[in-house]
């Protein structure tokens, strides 16, 4: 088989991106248009105005892709696409653009899951990772463990039971007056607060030793503000962001490290938007160097949703031969 060059969309959510990737590894081209600038109005993403700017960028951006890949239609293998998990008008407009490609172009079609896609994110600029390894995916609407067996095999060992780390961190954000996006926001903010100021509970679920919970922690951030704004007390907001960031890392950390332990992995790696936060990625690289553990993560890039990484999570099903028909549809809450 000579080189497979896939041509991968996403629009899960409020980035619209495409992609060459040439044998599941060699990134051709990576072009995303953000619109944060259209949510932070908004202080978060509002689906229907992601849906219309995903239908205005979605061509332009798969023209760019092509272009700088170096490629037309006529060489491209495939085309693979985000159908779940993400926003359901967002999901469509991304699906219906790859079915229209691959019909009129006559090439096989791919639906990808965007969580799996995240995981094979990692592969990009790691070359030495490959299966088995355990992954921490982390972002605005997922947090999972999950210990990848094979290339495109996997079994989830650990989910959040109420909201995402990625949620809790734009809630709290919006709560201290840092604006949207919440993450980075409060990543900066932290950089200049004192993480011991406030001591924040960290949940534990008691029928599973790894799953997360982090709505507590979100409710013991409001009421803490709220305590505060009765009392009429100053409250530092640097210092407020860096103690519920250590909550969060710390949570994440302990349980990636107990599962660690338990499954006797070689290597873990991370994943998912979160996955940009450097407080969490110094965290998991110390936790993973004392336990022995190979530490992998994307460049923040290749954190943020983006068609590579779909690109690489779809060659292992072309491989396959897994395709899907012109049936396919977005599927909002997918699960991995």
């Amino acid at each position: 088989m000579g080189k497979v060059r896939i041509l991968a969309v996403e629009s899960s959510c409020d980035e619209t991106a495409a992609a060459v990737v040439e044998d599941g590894k060699n990134v051709l081209s990576n072009v995303i248009y953000s619109q944060i600038d259209l949510h932070t109005l908004y202080g978060g993403v509002v689906p229907e105005i992601a849906s219309r700017a995903h239908i205005e960028k979605i061509d332009p951006v798969i023209t760019s892709a092509l272009f700088e890949a170096g490629c037309t239609l006529s060489d491209i293998d495939a085309v693979a696409v985000t159908f779940g998990p993400g926003l359901v008008g967002p999901l469509l407009v991304g699906v219906a653009e790859a079915k229209a490609i691959a019909f009129a172009s006559d090439l096989p079609l791919i639906g990808v899951n965007h969580i799996y896609g995240h995981i094979c994110a990692n592969f990009i600029e790691h070359a030495d990772l490959k299966p088995p390894f355990m992954t921490l995916v982390v972002s605005g609407g997922h947090t999972h463990l999950v210990n990848i067996t094979d290339y495109g095999e996997y079994e989830v060992i650990a989910r959040t039971r109420d909201d995402a780390a990625g949620e809790a961190f734009d809630k709290v954000a919006r709560a201290i007056g840092l604006g949207y996006p919440g993450g980075p926001k409060i990543d900066e903010a932290s950089k200049r607060g004192n993480p011991d100021a406030i001591v924040f509970p960290k949940a534990k679920v008691g029928d599973s030793e790894f799953d997360f919970s982090f709505s507590g922690l979100k409710s013991a951030v409001l009421n803490y503000l709220n305590h505060a704004e009765m009392k009429n007390e100053t409250v530092d907001p640097d210092d407020l962001a860096a103690s519920f960031q250590k909550a969060v890392v710390d949570v994440l950390t302990d349980h990636s490290t107990l599962a660690m332990r338990k499954y006797g992995v070689r290597d873990f790696a991370l994943a998912g938007g979160v996955a940009s936060n450097r407080a969490l990625r110094a965290s998991l690289a110390d936790a993973c160097a004392a336990e022995g553990v190979g530490f992998y993560v994307p460049s923040p890039v290749y954190c943020t949703d983006n068609a590579a990484m779909i690109g690489v999570a779809a060659y292992t099903d072309y491989v396959k031969g897994n395709f899907a028909d012109l049936a396919l549809n977005a599927v909002p809450n997918l699960s991995l």
